[in-house]
């Protein structure tokens, strides 16, 4: 079965309040299996635009992902994170198939 990923870019208006989402989010991001692969760190935006902030979420699969994302427990804590900031999001299934030689 194929794992399942949010890709997130985020640009932030008030970090002291999105502190409080990042610190929420553990909890229904656990629940779901999610592991984080990418949370800030410098990047280099090399076509296209951009936002502040990347991180790329794993979770055993697809459905996971989007039931996290679906989930009671993270909309709840979402509303943290709506007023402080500006997100692009996409639930993604992850590709098993052959690799590049």
């Amino acid at each position: 079965m194929a794992k399942g990923y949010w890709i997130v870019r985020v640009d932030i208006a008030d970090p002291e309040r999105y502190k409080a989402y990042t610190i929420a989010n553990g909890k229904p991001l656990a629940a779901y299996g999610a592991r984080c692969l990418v949370r800030a760190g410098p990047f280099e935006s090399v076509e296209g635009s951009s936002r502040a902030r990347n991180a790329v979420i794993e979770f055993p699969s697809y459905q996971a992902a989007l039931d996290c994302y679906h989930s009671p427990e993270y909309q709840e804590v979402l509303k943290l994170r709506l007023p402080v900031s500006t997100a692009d999001i996409v639930i993604i299934e992850g590709y098993e198939g052959q690799q590049p030689a």
